[in-house]
């Protein structure tokens, strides 16, 4: 096997716990309406999530542990589309809020930092702005 392989198959492990992340964060709120799933078809496609991955992920057993991504861009990202799926619905409850705090502390910030950022990014999100603004906001 190339090394390129090795790095693909990796990336793609990265790109499925994710992907798992996310879709736990769309039925956080009971079962997943069709604009979540509109956005999770999203970012399968975006991805490289297989109908085969997809329907694993879609079990309620499946358990994914969250992979953090060694750069701050790429951990931020992750933040991003984590609330991209949760207001999906244009919706957002406590169960979601708590979801991504414990996200954001699995990709590495500490819980009170998590904690500014969700409700930092509640606010931006309800203007609906996209990444390059919300990097720049979250960062300041």
């Amino acid at each position: 096997m190339a090394i390129i392989d090795l790095y693909e198959h990796s990336d793609q492990k990265h790109n499925l716990a994710h992907f798992a992340t996310l879709a736990s964060l769309a039925a956080v709120d009971g079962e997943i309406n069709p604009k979540e799933k509109a956005v999770l078809d999203k970012f399968a496609f975006k991805l490289n999530i297989t109908d085969e991955e997809y329907k694993e992920v879609m079990k309620k057993e499946n358990k994914y542990p969250i992979q953090t991504p060694q750069s701050g861009e790429r951990r931020l990202k992750r933040l991003f589309e984590f609330f991209q799926m949760a207001l999906a619905d244009q919706s957002f409850d406590d169960d979601q809020r708590n979801l991504i705090e414990r996200y954001a502390i699995g990709l590495g910030y500490p819980p009170k930092t998590a904690a500014n950022m969700v409700n930092k990014s509640l606010d931006i999100f309800r203007g609906k702005i996209d990444f390059e603004d919300y990097q720049y906001l979250m960062e300041r």
